[in-house]
């Protein structure tokens, strides 16, 4: 396996927010080891660019009733792990702006104090993260230039690594946040950390590998798994419609 460890994370995403605090908590070298990769739900702009390059977009809307449960869900799982953390209210959000931002920060090497500063915002203060103002002064407090930062969502080289990432997100059928990615292991969700951390170590351990990245000892590229995400699922139930189309919970 050469691909280096990944996960897709998104600022929107509640379980995204507490996935990524509890893997650093554990895993202090995470940010070392592993290539963070932000996946959001793209405005028209970035949808047509990356249907222009024969992609689309898996993430499906949940529903009224699932959004319900997730409320209730997110407030049991925070005071379990002992999170602190106040409800935003999204109006009409443009998720361009926050992602394609911490986009920008990363190539001036500031995309950790980008985060902390954007999602305590968001999580711990409810703040619309959307909101230019809101961004401006995560920006800022991260050491960043607030102006720049903003017209990130505008810069063309930015947009374009923005769209080659959501292009490889929709190849390597990403649909749900947090998703953390092994070689061919995947694992989907806040309750699948510790089987990722798990993963991980024995990846680390076969590998030499170091927290900078270094590898060693070459490992020997792990089986494909044959597609089983049918299995067992009635031709008739499938060809009626008769299954959740919804997403299926856990990426907020």
């Amino acid at each position: 396996m050469r691909q280096r460890p990944r996960l897709y994370f998104a600022f929107r995403s509640p379980y995204s927010w507490m996935a990524l605090r509890r893997l650093e908590e554990r895993l202090p070298e995470a940010r070392d080891l592993i290539e963070y990769r932000p996946y959001w739900e793209p405005d028209r702009r970035t949808m047509d660019e990356l249907t222009l390059t024969g992609a689309e977009f898996h993430y499906t809307p949940m529903s009224k009733a699932k959004h319900l449960y997730l409320l209730a869900d997110i407030k049991r799982l925070a005071h379990r792990l002992g999170y602190s953390m106040a409800w935003p209210i999204d109006i009409d959000p443009q998720w361009d702006l926050p992602h394609l931002a911490w986009l920008y920060a990363r190539r001036l090497g500031a995309d950790r104090e980008f985060y902390a500063a954007v999602t305590a915002a968001r999580w711990e203060r409810g703040e619309n993260i959307c909101d230019p103002d809101v961004l401006g002064r995560a920006a800022t407090s991260a050491g960043l230039d607030a102006t720049r930062t903003l017209a990130a969502a505008d810069d063309p080289e930015v947009r374009t690594e923005g769209v080659r990432i959501l292009n490889e997100a929709y190849h390597e059928d990403i649909f749900g946040i947090p998703y953390f990615k092994l070689g061919f292991q995947r694992f989907w969700g806040l309750d699948r950390l510790d089987h990722f951390i798990e993963a991980l170590h024995a990846w680390s351990a076969r590998t030499n590998q170091d927290p900078s990245g270094g590898s060693a000892t070459p490992s020997r590229p792990e089986p494909r798994p044959t597609d089983t995400r049918l299995t067992g699922i009635p031709s008739a139930v499938l060809g009626a419609g008769g299954y959740d189309r919804d997403s299926a919970g856990g990426c907020g």
